[in-house]
């Protein structure tokens, strides 16, 4: 870890009625009206206040409706039912904030490289170089029919497919050298076409040939985002991730998984040095122990099962809702399944090689706070569990939300004077850009790609 960087806080958000937490909207301290803009301004003034590098926004392109082959649960429960825009709703975010680094899911799957690097290219300009580009394949076929597709890609493919595409979006990014405007009304020149270079490229799967109409931003180009880990996922953050969003319940699998992802980094080709991992967390803090077990006690109560197997069956891309729970699943059933390092995690914490429907809800903890890492207690013991595991299992933490915005509130309230107190987290931030704040270069502008057969 690079001794110069403090620890990164990054937001978890979601662009709709509840947090990645499905049952958060029903939190007594929830807002209701997320369909507004100043609800997502308010939450950015918050994380800015506290101090935040990031807020990013997860997304997927459906509606959970692969249990029970219909939409009906989802809806009447609110499971991720509502999913707007995240790019259109973080620039309601930037509009309040000046620092705020704010990043957006979009997928490789279902949209095209030019589409991509310009709609990214321009956030990052609106913003004065605080965008971020989460990268992710889609992963089920509800996505891939509103786009008009019979099925969603391969795994692997998928992760193919992404590579060229990112390959292509980065160097559509570099065309425009940083010196290449002018805007001299004098001379009448607007910039100097020696410094603004054309993108030739037949490959696999895309085909491009033009001139890339975004000039740079002041932090080069937006921020890399990736969440992959299963074994491809993993090589393909590797080499484009700036940050890596990974999970983990413990401090001796934290441990191994940041060393795994540094050593993946470094066998990419690139410093390890020069890219953020960072876990997903759910933090609940109060004044006393007592109160934040009382708060842990009703928000995990908000939590169903019948909702944690539809969100399991739309990461599987399987309809889970008419088999036996104790059944387990055939080895073809399970190579089927589309979200691989979740079916790996549950095989490795049930020890079995064929688990069941039931081993797969109480050994992932979908739709439970249990679901990933949880630091629960007063300021000092939740400051105490982060410094821990800072510079020994990550960068920074993905701090997810149980209640909206009342988590974010308890946690820039509490939890950031005390992580400052201890120079693990600053009082101002570095800089404007969010390369600044995160500590990262501005990436030397990419060339030279190869036209391929």
């Amino acid at each position: 870890m690079p001794t110069n960087r403090g620890m990164a806080l990054i937001a978890f958000l979601q662009a709709q009625n509840c947090s990645n937490y499905v049952g958060s909207w029903r939190a007594p301290a929830s807002k209701a009206d997320f369909l507004t803009a100043e609800y997502f301004a308010r939450i950015a003034r918050t994380l800015e206040d506290g101090r935040f590098d990031m807020a990013f926004f997860d997304d997927r392109l459906a509606m959970p409706d692969i249990y029970g082959g219909n939409h009906e649960l989802a809806v009447r429960h609110g499971i991720r039912s509502v999913k707007m825009d995240p790019t259109v709703v973080l620039m309601a975010m930037a509009a309040v904030t000046r620092h705020l680094g704010l990043g957006a899911t979009y997928s490789t799957t279902y949209y095209e490289p030019f589409h991509v690097a310009r709609h990214f290219a321009t956030l990052d300009l609106m913003t004065g170089g605080r965008a971020a580009w989460n990268i992710v394949t889609s992963l089920n076929d509800s996505e891939a029919a509103n786009f008009g597709r019979a099925a969603h890609l391969d795994h692997d493919e998928r992760y193919d497919r992404a590579d060229e595409f990112v390959e292509i979006v980065t160097r559509m990014w570099g065309t425009w050298d940083p010196d290449a405007l002018e805007v001299d009304k004098r001379t009448g020149q607007f910039a100097d076409p020696a410094k603004v270079h054309r993108i030739d490229h037949d490959g696999p799967y895309f085909s491009t040939h033009g001139t890339f109409t975004v000039p740079r931003s002041p932090q080069g180009q937006p921020v890399l985002m990736q969440a992959g880990m299963s074994g491809r996922g993993t090589s393909f953050g590797a080499r484009w991730a700036d940050v890596i969003f990974t999970s983990f319940k413990n401090t001796d699998v934290g441990v191994e998984n940041y060393r795994a992802l540094r050593q993946a980094v470094e066998d990419a080709g690139r410093d390890p040095d020069t890219v953020v991992i960072a876990p997903a967390v759910s933090v609940i803090t109060a004044e006393t122990p007592e109160l934040a077990a009382e708060k842990r006690r009703l928000l995990s109560g908000l939590a169903r099962t019948e909702d944690g197997l539809a969100l399991l069956c739309e990461v599987l891309n399987t309809d889970l809702s008419g088999r036996p729970l104790d059944e387990p699943f055939t080895d073809a059933e399970l190579a089927a399944m589309s979200w691989q390092s979740l079916r790996d995690r549950v095989i490795a914490v049930s020890g079995k090689t064929n688990p069941s429907v039931r081993d797969f809800v109480e050994c992932s903890g979908r739709g439970t706070l249990a679901e990933g890492a949880s630091i629960v207690g007063t300021p000092e013991q939740v400051a105490d569990t982060m410094e821990e595991w800072f510079g020994t299992c990550c960068d920074g933490f993905v701090l997810s939300a149980a209640s909206v915005p009342a988590s974010y509130d308890d946690f820039s309230r509490l939890v950031v004077p005390e992580l400052q107190r201890r120079g693990l987290v600053r009082r101002e931030y570095a800089g404007t850009t969010l390369r600044e704040n995160l500590g990262l270069a501005v990436p030397e502008p990419a060339r030279g790609l190869a036209v391929r057969a």
